[in-house]
């Protein structure tokens, strides 16, 4: 009983009796826009509760031993196949030559546009040239077998080494970094149709479709499509450039970069997300359907890459999480032989270099995981309607206050 009195003086919720009461039409209208309000905030707060965003975190990676997979699609309009290479550098001192032999679709491109599949022998295997140009045996000397020419470019003596193929004499003067152009006047690449082919393609100004996938080391590094053979000695790279220069009108280095990404197929993202997602899927390939067209030939194409690992992860785990890679780039362009830049006379562009396309690529060390989650948790929708409610209705107490003062003022005004 002692404690009515305390407990009353502590009530936040002071009543009022009901004959104290006034109603008035103004205040009828202001509660049902209250009323509406309120319904249209609570609306909006059950939304943001159901629906879904993604929300990145930054954290170190720690799967740099693990390679990267790059899927290439490039087109160059202007280059037969054949006359290009494609090799892999990183600093490390790694050097993958010539990939055009490890799983790649060649496709030549016709002057109306066909693609063929390539057909023609891919120069492979420069660092094994003990067997690719192998002597012969004893017994096959005693045997009178045939021990093909190398031209001077290897040592034949005592039939050590033996060019018996087009591919063996293109291996010998690559290891001395002799210009081939075309294979023109070697006996074995005549025999086999290579000069000829080479020639045909050459003239009815062929293009070149490249399609397919290389691994690299989780190090920054180049992949680079250039003219001719590959050399590799004493730590510098290099390209046989006869062919590229012995047309001098032919070949530019126009090209289209029909797709390019590091590591899960750019489509995967897009192909488990639902079509409320996709707009939330981060671009991974801003390169895809970029065209470099230039028309020149003594030229390079530079294409500078911050790639950084990104994690997606589904809402609940109902989708399997997916590993890719982002990456940002930035292009440029220079002439090999130097000198100012047309559009830009201030600008003073380095002499040398080998002509191609370069991607030049900088592996981040940090991982951007995207999590799926819903915007607001159920503690965070409870707090949002109650405080809807509250501040509605607070906002609307005053408002008919106000409209009630001032009706009364109007009232005693007409009343005197």
């Amino acid at each position: 009983m002692s404690s009515g009195p305390k407990l009353l003086s502590l009530d936040a919720f002071a009543k009022t009796v009901e004959d104290a009461r006034v109603k008035t039409a103004s205040g009828g209208l202001i509660t049902m826009i209250c009323v509406l309000i309120v319904m249209l905030l609570i609306r909006n707060e059950y939304y943001d509760y159901t629906s879904v965003v993604i929300r990145p975190e930054l954290v170190v990676n720690r799967d740099v031993n693990k390679q990267l997979d790059i899927n290439l699609d490039i087109t160059f309009p202007d280059i037969p196949c054949g006359v290009l290479t494609l090799d892999i550098l990183d600093l490390t001192g790694d050097l993958h030559l010539d990939l055009f032999a490890s799983g790649f679709d060649i496709f030549r491109v016709l002057p109306l546009g066909q693609e063929i599949k390539d057909d023609l022998p891919i120069l492979s295997g420069i660092n094994k040239i003990d067997e690719k140009c192998r002597g012969l045996t004893e017994e096959e000397i005693k045997e009178n077998r045939p021990c093909g020419s190398c031209y001077g470019a290897l040592d034949q003596a005592n039939s050590q080494y033996c060019c018996n193929t087009c591919e063996s004499v293109r291996l010998a003067y690559a290891t001395k970094q002799w210009g081939f152009y075309d294979g023109s006047d070697i006996e074995q690449c005549e025999r086999e149709g290579y000069v000829a082919k080479m020639k045909e393609r050459i003239s009815q100004n062929e293009g070149c479709r490249v399609k397919g996938l290389a691994k690299i080391n989780r190090i920054s590094g180049n992949l680079h499509f250039a003219p001719g053979t590959p050399f590799s000695a004493r730590g510098r790279h290099s390209h046989d450039l006869s062919l590229w220069t012995k047309y001098p009108e032919k070949f530019t280095l126009n090209h289209k970069i029909n797709h390019f990404s590091f590591g899960a197929d750019p489509g995967s993202l897009l192909s488990i997300a639902s079509p409320e997602e996709e707009d939330q899927v981060p671009s991974i390939h801003p390169l895809d359907g970029y065209t470099f067209t230039v028309d020149k030939k003594d030229h390079v194409a530079l294409y500078y890459l911050s790639v950084v690992s990104t994690r997606v992860e589904f809402l609940e785990n109902r989708k399997p999480a997916v590993d890719t890679n982002q990456f940002s780039v930035i292009t440029h362009d220079r002439p090999i032989r130097g000198g100012r830049d047309d559009d830009h006379q201030n600008t003073l562009h380095a002499q040398g270099g080998v002509p191609g396309t370069f991607f030049h690529f900088d592996i981040l060390p940090m991982k951007i995981i995207n999590r799926e989650e819903y915007a607001k948790t159920w503690s965070g929708f409870i707090l949002g309607v109650v405080s809807s409610i509250a501040g509605v209705l607070t906002v609307g107490a005053v408002l008919d206050r106000s409209v009630w003062a001032a009706e009364q003022a109007i009232r005693g005004k007409k009343e005197l």
